[in-house]
C-alpha cells in the first residue's frame, strides 16, 4: 500500500495572494509580501551574514521545483532559485479562508476552508473584552491580568516578567491572528497550573470563535535573563467537520503527527503524536520515512522558520534554517520506498523583511516527490486540493471541496 508524507515549511510564503491587499501589517496592505523572495535578495545582497554567508542556498528544495514555483506566482525576483533540471512536481497553493494564522492554513490544507470568520483582538490597549479578563482572573484565581494588548511574545516576556514572577498575575497578549496567548513562568508560576489556565478558558474562548490559546512558557531571572521553552501548547478549536486525518483513520488506516499537528487539529484523527524542537521533528521524519507503516499517513509541521525567525524579523536566521531543512530533505528524498508520496507545502507567510512582526498573506509552494509523481508544473492550486492529493494516493474517498492535484 501506499504512503503518504504531508510536511508544512510554516510561514514559508512565495508571494502575495490576490487579496493580500486586504490583509496589514503595521497599518500597510500586505501586497508585495514574499519571504522567499525576499530572503533570498538579502542573501544575495550580503544582508544576511550571521551564523552563515552568501547566497541563499537551496539545491533540493529547487531541484523539486521552488524557484519555478515562485516565478510562477510572484514577479519578485527570486536570486539563485529557479535553476534547471527541476525532477519533482511543483505549483503554487492559493488559501480561500480568511485568515493568514496557523488554523485557517492547516484547515484547509486538509480539506476543511474555515467555515465562519474569526475573532480577532482590536490592537489597542487594553485589547481584551471586560467578560474575558473576568474569566481568565477566575480562572487563575488573580484579581487582574498583565500585558492585555498586542505584542510580540519575547518582548512581553522580557517588560512584565519580573512584575509576573512577583504578583503572579499571568501574562496575556494576541497579535494579528485569532489567538489568546498566555506567559507564565514554569517554577514561580508553574507549568502545570499554566497548561491548567489553558485548558480551562478555552472553551469559553472557542465560543468567541478564537482560534486558538497558547500555553507560553518561559524561564530564567531578571538578572540573567528570560527565554520561552518548548513546553508550549496550542488549544486549539476543534474542527467543525471530518479532516484529511479523519478521513485516513476512518478507512483503518494510520496517521501520524510530528510537531504541532496534534495540537492544530485537537488531535482528530491522529494515532501518534512526536513533538520537540525542529532539529528532533527531523529526526522523526526520517524515522518515519524508515518506518511508518503502509498505508499510513505522516502530517508535519516544522514551525521554527516563523516562530523564531520570522515573526522576529530575523532574515539571517531564517536563510540559515531553510538551509538546513534543505539539507535535511536531501538526506530524506533517497530514502522514499516505492510508492511513496512527498508533499511539501506551507500554511501562509511571514516574510522577515516585511513591516510589523505579524503573518503575511501569501500564496505557498507545493513541491511533490515519489510515486510517479514526474517533473513539471501543476500550476495554481487551492490549499484543499493538497489533502484531496494526498487522500487519493492513500485510496481514501475525497470528503471534502477539492480535487486531486496529480489528475487534474
Amino acid at each position: 500500500m501506499p504512503r503518504a508524507f504531508l510536511v508544512v515549511m510554516d510561514s514559508v510564503g512565495i508571494g502575495g495572494a490576490p487579496d493580500a491587499g486586504a490583509y496589514f501589517n503595521a497599518d500597510l496592505p500586505d501586497l508585495g509580501a514574499n519571504t522567499l523572495a525576499h530572503i533570498a535578495q538579502a542573501c544575495a545582497a550580503g544582508q544576511a551574514e550571521e551564523g552563515r554567508s552568501g547566497p541563499l542556498h537551496l539545491p533540493n528544495l529547487d531541484q523539486l521545483g521552488l524557484g519555478a514555483a515562485v516565478a510562477l506566482v510572484s514577479a519578485v525576483p527570486c536570486p539563485d532559485l529557479g535553476g534547471a533540471g527541476v525532477t519533482g512536481r511543483w505549483g503554487a497553493a492559493r488559501e480561500i479562508s480568511r485568515g493568514k494564522d496557523t488554523p485557517s492554513g492547516h484547515w484547509e490544507l486538509a480539506g476543511l476552508p474555515v467555515p465562519w470568520d474569526w475573532c480577532y483582538f482590536a490592537d489597542q490597549t487594553p485589547a481584551f473584552p471586560d467578560h474575558l479578563v473576568a474569566h481568565v482572573c477566575a480562572a487563575a484565581g488573580t484579581e487582574a491580568i498583565l500585558g492585555n494588548c498586542h505584542a510580540s511574545g519575547t518582548a512581553i516576556i522580557a517588560e512584565h516578567a519580573a512584575a509576573h514572577m512577583q504578583s503572579g498575575l499571568p501574562i496575556c497578549y494576541t497579535s494579528a491572528d485569532s489567538v489568546f496567548q498566555i506567559a507564565a513562568h514554569e517554577e514561580t508560576f508553574g507549568l502545570d497550573r499554566l497548561l491548567a489556565l489553558c485548558e480551562a478558558v478555552a472553551p469559553y474562548l472557542h465560543q468567541m470563535k478564537v482560534g486558538r490559546v497558547i500555553a507560553r512558557p518561559f524561564i530564567g531571572t531578571p538578572q540573567a535573563g528570560f527565554q520561552r521553552t518548548t513546553n508550549r501548547r496550542d488549544y486549539a478549536i476543534m474542527p467543525p467537520a471530518p479532516i484529511l486525518t479523519n478521513w485516513v483513520q476512518d478507512a483503518g488506516q494510520l496517521v501520524h503527527a510530528i510537531g504541532k499537528i496534534g495540537d492544530i487539529f485537537s488531535m482528530q484523527g491522529i494515532d501518534t503524536l512526536k513533538k520537540g524542537d525542529d532539529a528532533t521533528l527531523m529526526q522523526h521524519l526520517h524515522d518515519a520515512v524508515a518506518g511508518a507503516e503502509e498505508g499510513s499517513l505522516t502530517f508535519a509541521n516544522f514551525v521554527e522558520f516563523d516562530s523564531l525567525y520570522g515573526h522576529r524579523r530575523d532574515i539571517s536566521g531564517y536563510a540559515q534554517a531553510l538551509e538546513w531543512f534543505d539539507c535535511e530533505i536531501g538526506k530524506l528524498l533517497p530514502c522514499l520506498r516505492e510508492g511513496d508520496l512527498l508533499i511539501l507545502t506551507a500554511d501562509h507567510g511571514n516574510d522577515p523583511s516585511w513591516p510589523g512582526t505579524d503573518h503575511t498573506r501569501e500564496q505557498v509552494p507545493v513541491l511533490i516527490a515519489g510515486a510517479g509523481a514526474g517533473a513539471g508544473p501543476l500550476g495554481t492550486i487551492g490549499f484543499v486540493d493538497v489533502a484531496a492529493t494526498v487522500a487519493a494516493h492513500l485510496n481514501v474517498p475525497v470528503q471534502g471541496p477539492g480535487r486531486p492535484a496529480l489528475a487534474m
